[in-house]
């Protein structure tokens, strides 16, 4: 009982993999992921503050360090199936959030949970910080399903996962974004590649999708 119980579910996050079901090049763990989200967040919230954003640094490394904890419960379940219409993402949400919230009312000394619900919440919102970590979350998306498209990966998950994220970091209106698309992803897809797969004609083709609002 109590924070320990905490401490201790964090090793799960070592055990539970991305994108499973799929053949990989590489796996990636919640928690590596969610330290990588960390890293492209901080940098992205450089950026911003240095082109005149305030940033709320607390709330953001709280929201981003622990923004798939949930996924101790539920695990990562397959973006097809999680994303297959905007009532079953709502649904799944809910079901991630009640259990976060059961699981600190049941586990977290009474004078903390206010802190544990605080900072385990979702965090994605139309705040400064909730955009760079929706942001820093497809950048990690991006990261991970470049690495397998350049190693000749033909799992066509891994091109729809590439094309989707840039689509939605694109409509992240963030000038963190834009230098992320105009300066970090050209050296990412000039990077010495010998791929079977075109990515570069995926990346024009997803940056040349319009804006949604």
């Amino acid at each position: 009982m109590g924070i320990h119980t905490y401490f201790r579910s964090l090793n799960e996050l070592e055990r539970i993999f991305r994108c499973p079901g799929k053949f990989k090049f590489e796996e990636h763990s919640v928690a590596e992921h969610s330290w990588k989200v960390v890293q492209y967040a901080k940098t992205l919230a450089d950026i911003e503050e240095k082109h005149g954003a305030r940033i709320n640094w607390k709330k953001l490394y709280e929201i981003t360090s622990s923004h798939d904890y949930g996924e101790i419960f539920i695990g990562d379940i397959k973006t097809p199936v999680k994303h297959a219409s905007p009532e079953l993402r709502s649904l799944i949400q809910q079901v991630e959030e009640g259990m976060v919230y059961n699981f600190i009312e049941e586990h977290i000394p009474e004078e903390y949970k206010e802190i544990f619900h605080n900072q385990l919440r979702e965090g994605k919102d139309s705040s400064v910080e909730g955009l760079i970590l929706e942001a820093a979350d497809k950048m990690d998306q991006v990261y991970e399903a470049f690495a397998e498209l350049q190693r000749g990966n033909t799992e066509k998950e891994f091109i729809k996962m590439y094309r989707d994220a840039l689509i939605k970091i694109k409509n992240i209106d963030l000038y963190c974004v834009d230098y992320f698309l105009n300066n970090i992803l050209p050296d990412m897809v000039n990077d010495e590649i010998t791929s079977s797969i075109d990515i570069r004609r995926i990346t024009e083709e997803a940056l040349a999708q319009p804006i949604t609002v």
